[in-house]
């Protein structure tokens, strides 16, 4: 199958090759006790179940060992997001200290998540690469606030979401390097969802993700969003967004069909939790200033059964 080429991909998988292929010597086992490491694996899980359900039922679907390598890499995430995300004067300097330590091939036994990403990213030969473009891509949040195109907004998303992607394409395990591709498109469409469900809470923290250009073509300006009012041009505005963020989870989901049998079940339901997300956004008229979009526990676990038989029509794209 010949996927779609955006203007913005180009530049991305050279970004995404250049990480797969960069140099770094085979990374050693981390040699600890193993209670250590089943400590830092378990705060890791905790992590995860507390701040993102979505994730934590995807994740659930997967092999145990492939699970805690997967919920270690949410949970490194997760502490880069938080250090930027803290408003600290110092987070600069800290998000540095924080990449050295999780870089480190044997971090200190008490840095529960640096040991356990450690020990994932060895086990399962992630390229460092990837994870120092992510913490760089989330660095991006302490000196910009605005984006001006899509384009941008696609850079800025292969940072913080598709590098999470790639990452977790390896230790799910992949049959060729054309996931990479997919794994690109899926991180944009991911980030995108959270971008159009956050709009309300990001311009609290004084960041406005929407492109400027696109605002501008539906007549609409960030005093629109700081009046926090649904207008008609509003929804036009959401409906051209999600219909975009739509075409993207459908040209990234066949790239599904390249990953690991044993771990499709799991992406595919992360996609599909996500995705639903659009269809909340629209119950609530667009309104992404006062309420938060999101689906019930019920309504994740309804959603399996049709998830994992889409997962094993899965077949490889041609």
């Amino acid at each position: 199958m010949q996927a779609h080429i955006h203007a913005w991909e180009p530049m991305l998988l050279s970004m995404a090759h250049e990480a797969h292929t960069f140099h770094h010597d085979e990374m050693a086992r981390v040699d600890v006790d193993r209670r250590d490491l089943d400590r830092a694996y378990e705060y890791c899980d905790a992590l995860t179940a507390l701040h993102s359900r979505s994730f934590y039922v995807a994740s659930s679907l997967l092999p145990k060992e492939k699970r805690s390598a997967v919920r270690a890499l949410y949970a490194f995430c997760r502490v880069t997001d938080d250090i930027v995300d803290s408003g600290d004067a110092n987070a600069a300097s800290e998000l540095a200290a924080w990449q050295a330590r999780t870089a480190a091939t044997l971090p200190s036994h008490d840095d529960l998540v640096a040991l356990a990403w450690a020990d994932a990213r060895a086990r399962f030969s992630v390229p460092q690469r990837y994870a120092e473009q992510l913490v760089a891509g989330v660095a991006q949040d302490l000196h910009k606030s605005r984006y001006d195109t899509f384009d941008e907004l696609a850079a800025y998303s292969y940072g913080v979401a598709s590098t999470v992607g790639l990452m977790s394409m390896h230790i799910i395990g992949y049959s060729s390097p054309e996931a990479i591709r997919y794994a690109i498109k899926l991180g944009v469409a991911l980030q995108m969802t959270n971008i159009l469900r956050d709009v309300g809470e990001d311009w609290r923290r004084g960041r406005v993700y929407l492109p400027a250009e696109d605002l501008n073509h539906f007549g609409l300006s960030t005093d629109d969003i700081a009046a926090g009012r649904v207008t008609s041009n509003w929804r036009r505005f959401m409906r051209y967004q999600i219909e975009r963020n739509r075409q993207l989870y459908a040209e990234a989901l066949p790239g599904i069909a390249l990953l690991a049998e044993d771990g499709r079940f799991a992406i595919r339901a992360a996609a599909d939790l996500y995705r639903a997300i659009l269809y909340a956004v629209e119950t609530n008229d667009y309104d992404v200033f006062s309420k938060r979009a999101h689906i019930s526990a019920l309504g994740k676990v309804l959603r399996l059964p049709s998830v994992w038989l889409q997962a094993k029509r899965a077949s490889s794209p041609v």
